[in-house]
């Protein structure tokens, strides 16, 4: 009796347990991360029947249920599992990507609008960047191709110049066998249009006189005429296309007839060239001999001048720093300077890498190519943060699918795949939208930037811009689908969603970033549009409103003091005079100056203006001790030198005593307030004032001071003076204030770009904002509606949902404070003449930043905060 018991146990154990043959089965076929939950569901559903139904039908339904589970979706890898066809996979990929846009429109339109916004700033940047950097570049032989650069000691401090002597190149390919080919060049950067006539047709255009051997060094390719000997001859002319259409109507049989220069000369075309690239720093209509400009110019055949610019073409495997040490000395062994130094540099290189400090390479427009390749790339992060946070901060509503898929048998890298997809079509849809924007907005880029800019599909751009998409997709889905395809299956199934603390950090951490980004543009685009309005009104030292200056040419060279003459008896102008040179920009360096005290070991460059007895008066610049020039006094052997020149001389009053220039005394008869005729990143020079005494008619310049408001009537009869004073020749003129300008023209197009990119970044963040916002409203609902029926304001709501995004952006602005201030401290160091950086930039942008997030977050908070607690508290 006391055994029965026992006996009755052991057989109810045996009926509990499962047929042993479907169970081995299950266990075979059953992938191994699913195995174990599965088979627990199975095992507490037989128990059950057992109890219910009897072991005999608990049977039966276990080997059903066995069989059902017996799909491709849960039978473990290898064993009879169905491979999918990837096109298949894909285009299912592709499907729920687009159920889910449809689902989630507000989230898909905010990341389409950011990403396609961050793209458009991206691709133009790029497109910027790309210009930039093909400058120069498309010269068959720009490997072997060198500029001649001259280091100068003077001082204690080194300078880097472009220009040499005129006749350096020649003796540089006389002298060294390495030169394969050599060339100088008068830049049309020193003339102003030339006028060239067929009989009584004349067109103005921009020449420059080149050695003949200048089209064996650049690649400018020529339509008709031998490159080696179209500028043999010094009564040869060569023009590009453009320009022959111009003068003929067309480019054919126009070799050898005749063209006349400034209606004094005859020159024989002797080639036709294409037209010049706009990628090119060498742009010209038309050129000249530099042989005959040596015969016009004899200065230029002086070695210790400097002006003309020299370029080689070096032999393959030239060893160029050997080189550089056999010409260094070259100026010094054939000439009286000393301190003057040659050697070559890549020219192609020029363009970007043209700013020096002490003689060292620091930059230049490659400086600026850097700084918006970064900020291109900061504003496609912004975008592909708002990606992130969007996807991961949605992930409530995703649990559940993803638990289903992974209960049935969806691997890891499955959803990899999936959510990788989306983000791709995302970024794909965005790019579309992006390259319409770009068409449409090349145009305006193009007038902002002073560029030519195309929208060409090379293989090249293409290659860019599928790598820019396919690295933007990657880099926005990365996070979101490693994040989604990680949660545990049977914890979200059950509702429950875990969030790391590092989670939410990270989350946090990319909106910090994308706001701390945000305010170093603010706080960057706010300085330099302080120290560029500092440029535009800072006292010059001399007048520059509504003056304009043109070439003296024709009859006007002849006799200039005649023709100004006239223009001063114009109505609307108020005064006139000649001048050799602009007074803006480099106007030319004489070291040979000296006076009582000075060491004679010491070289000191001062710059020389030279002109008529008016211009002081009509460019407004000021004599603060001493005397001006009288017209109709003697002038020879009087000077007039400036503050900077004064105390450069050691001279506490030096008006009446006497300096040595270029061998000749002269007395100082008056000093001159400081002017600024170079840029503000050069420090105020030494500068002499000089009236052109030898040849009064050898003006350069004609500059003339316009009655303000009258500006257009006055232009129309000088233009009108001018045809009848100069037949053959129109008026081509330049506002001074226009060459003033141009010297910041890199420096104002950075600051309105910076302007427009911040402005992008801005919008971007605040786009992310807004949609964190919308779903933290969304997942607090309940909440909101407790917190509400249990008495709390509008503004309690309003402040609870704003904190955590406040303390976000006053983190990124207490990070992006410091780093701006480095950054543009750091750009300002390139001016000489500068803004301080004021407290209110760096706050102004503080909190500029954190009310537009404030606003940006109100608009959800509001809406949040009016919901009726009714309709939020239904659903539980």
């Amino acid at each position: 009796m006391g055994s029965k018991p026992l006996k009755i146990l052991d057989l109810k154990k045996e009926n509990t347990n499962p047929p042993r043959l479907p169970l081995c089965f299950f266990r075979w076929f059953c992938h191994p991360k699913l195995r174990d939950h599965i088979e627990g569901d199975l095992m507490e559903l037989y128990e059950e029947r057992v109890k219910e139904f009897g072991k005999r039908n608990a049977d039966r339904k276990f080997i059903g249920d066995v069989l059902l589970l017996f799909r491709p979706g849960i039978i473990g890898k290898n064993r009879f599992s169905h491979s999918l066809n990837p096109f298949d996979m894909f285009m299912h990929n592709m499907l729920l990507s687009f159920r889910g846009f449809m689902r989630y429109k507000i989230s898909f339109l905010i990341n389409l609008i950011g990403l396609s916004s961050g793209l458009t700033a991206s691709l133009l940047i790029y497109l910027w960047v790309n210009d930039e950097l093909r400058f120069d570049k498309f010269h068959e032989k720009d490997q072997q191709l060198y500029q001649v650069m001259e280091r100068r000691v003077v001082g204690g401090n080194t300078f880097i110049s472009d220009e040499s002597t005129g006749l350096i190149a020649e003796e540089i390919k006389a002298q060294m066998p390495e030169v394969e080919y050599a060339a100088s060049l008068a830049p049309s950067s020193w003339f102003q249009k030339f006028t060239l006539s067929i009989g009584e047709h004349n067109v103005k255009a921009v020449g420059q006189y080149v050695g003949p051997e200048y089209l064996n060094i650049f690649s400018f390719p020529l339509i008709e005429g031998d490159k080696g000997k179209v500028l043999a001859d010094k009564s040869s002319i060569v023009i590009t296309r453009a320009l022959a259409i111009r003068l003929f109507g067309t480019v054919e049989n126009v070799i050898g007839k005749i063209v006349e220069f400034q209606h004094e000369r005859q020159f024989i075309i002797s080639g036709i060239l294409e037209d010049v690239p706009f990628h090119s720093s060498e742009q010209f209509e038309f050129l000249l001999s530099f042989e005959l400009f040596k015969d016009l110019q004899p200065w230029v055949k002086v070695c210790t001048s400097s002006g003309p610019h020299n370029f080689l073409i070096l032999k393959e495997g030239t060893n160029i720093e050997q080189f550089n040490a056999k010409i260094a000395n070259m100026i010094t062994d054939n000439c009286e300077h000393k301190y003057r130094t040659a050697y070559v540099f890549p020219f192609s290189d020029n363009y970007l890498n043209n700013s020096f400090d002490h003689g060292a390479r620091t930059g230049g427009r490659i400086e600026y190519v850097r700084l918006f390749s970064v900020i291109a790339v900061f504003i496609l992060l912004i975008a592909c943060i708002n990606f992130m946070n969007l996807s991961t901060a949605r992930a409530t509503r995703r649990i559940k699918e993803i638990g289903i898929k992974k209960a049935i048998g969806v691997l890891r890298k499955q959803l990899i795949v999936q959510y990788l997809t989306e983000s791709m079509l995302l970024t794909i849809l965005s790019s579309a939208l992006a390259l319409l924007m770009v068409f449409l907005l090349l145009p305006w880029f193009n007038v902002l930037t002073g560029k030519q800019i195309q929208l060409e599909f090379d293989y090249v751009v293409i290659l860019s811009i599928l790598g820019i998409i396919t690295i933007t997709g990657l880099i926005a889905g990365s996070y979101p689908a490693l994040y989604l395809s990680g949660f545990d299956p049977a914890t979200v199934l059950k509702g429950k969603l875990n969030t790391s603390l590092g989670e939410v950090w990270a989350r946090k951490g990319l909106v910090i970033f994308q706001f701390a980004i945000s305010i170093v543009l603010i706080v960057s685009v706010t300085v330099v549009y302080q120290q560029i309005q500092y440029i535009q009104n800072k006292n010059l030292g001399y007048d520059r409103d509504n003056v304009i200056l043109f070439d003296s040419e024709g009859k006007v060279l002849n006799a200039q003091q005649t023709f100004i003459d006239e223009v001063k008896r114009v109505p609307g102008v108020v005064n006139a005079s000649g001048a050799l040179h602009n007074i803006v920009g480099r106007i030319f360096a004489i070291p040979d100056l000296s006076w009582p005290g000075k060491n004679e070991n010491e070289v000191i460059f001062f710059e020389g203006v030279r002109g008529g007895y008016d211009l002081l008066q009509t460019m407004g610049m000021q004599i603060v001790a001493g005397r001006n020039y009288i017209p109709g006094q003697p002038a020879d052997v009087d000077i007039i030198i400036n503050e900077t020149a004064a105390k450069t001389m050691g001279m506490g009053d030096p008006v009446g005593k006497t300096m040595i220039l270029q061998g000749k005394e002269v007395r100082i008869i008056g000093v001159m307030k400081d002017f600024f005729f170079q840029s503000m990143h050069t420090a105020m020079q030494p500068v002499f004032y000089q009236i052109e005494t030898e040849s009064p008619n050898s003006w350069h310049r004609i500059i003339v001071k316009l009655a303000e408001g009258e500006e257009k009537e006055t232009i129309a009869r000088l233009e009108k003076l001018y045809r009848e004073y100069n037949p053959g020749f129109t008026l081509e003129y330049q506002y001074m204030d226009d060459a003033y300008q141009k010297m910041y023209a890199s420096e104002a197009r950075v600051g309105i770009l910076s302007q427009y990119f911040a402005g992008i970044a801005i919008l971007i963040s605040c786009l992310g904002l807004f949609g964190l916002t919308a779903f933290t409203a969304e997942r607090r609902q309940k909440e909101i509606g407790i917190r509400k029926v249990l008495g709390s304001s509008h503004w309690n709501i309003i402040y609870l949902l704003s904190l955590d995004f406040t303390k976000m952006v006053v983190l990124s602005i207490v990070i992006a404070l410091p780093i701006s201030y480095f950054m543009t401290s750091n750009w300002l160091h390139g001016f000489v003449y500068r803004i301080n950086l004021e407290w209110w930039y760096f706050i102004g942008a503080a909190l500029t930043a954190l009310i537009v997030a404030w606003l940006t977050v109100g608009i959800q908070t509001v809406k949040a905060a009016q919901m009726n607690p009714v309709k939020s508290l239904k659903s539980e």
